[in-house]
């Protein structure tokens, strides 16, 4: 592989890393719970915890030990607990997941800037090219390079893709 392009890239891999560190050191108290507790609930440590947490319950509630069970069945207690879990693990998951669609958003407004500079450049190159090719008396007649001298304006992209949507 290029050296040069190793160390392009070794530097953009340092810079997303450093700015990723950066963020989740900004998240608030409140995001970092939420992010905690949604990762252990998203494994599978989670599933095997609540599945013996159930055997167990179930067990003591049913007379097969010889005490006197605390929740008899229908276990209505584990049922109110069981749904009491679930309203807040969907809460944090909820925080989560809106966390990460604004770090998503981010992401995908920096991809936009950096496509649009990069249009912008290639704009730029493929006129200077046709003025050095009319220097050099080479006739350029492509249409298609024509074409792609022409600025691309992302206001009228973006409207042209909301009326191909709503056909």
């Amino acid at each position: 592989m290029n050296p040069q392009l190793d160390k392009v890239v070794f530097e953009n891999i340092n810079a997303l890393r450093a700015h990723r560190l950066q963020h989740q050191r900004k998240r608030t108290l409140q995001e970092r719970i939420a992010d905690v507790i949604t990762d252990f609930s998203g494994n599978m440590k989670f599933v095997y915890l609540h599945s013996l947490w159930f055997v167990a319950w179930i067990l003591l509630n049913v007379h097969v030990l010889p005490i006197k069970p605390f929740d008899p069945y229908p276990f209505n207690f584990l049922t109110m607990m069981v749904s009491l879990e679930a309203i807040f693990l969907s809460t944090f998951v909820l925080i989560s997941q809106n966390r990460m669609a604004d770090e998503a958003d981010s992401r995908s407004e920096l991809d936009l800037q950096i496509n649009l500079l990069a249009e912008r450049e290639v704009t730029k190159l493929i006129c200077m090219v046709d003025a050095i090719a009319d220097k050099l008396g080479i006739e350029l007649t492509d249409e298609e390079t024509r074409e792609m001298e022409q600025k691309v304006m992302p206001e009228e992209v973006l409207e042209e893709l909301d009326r191909k949507k709503s056909d």
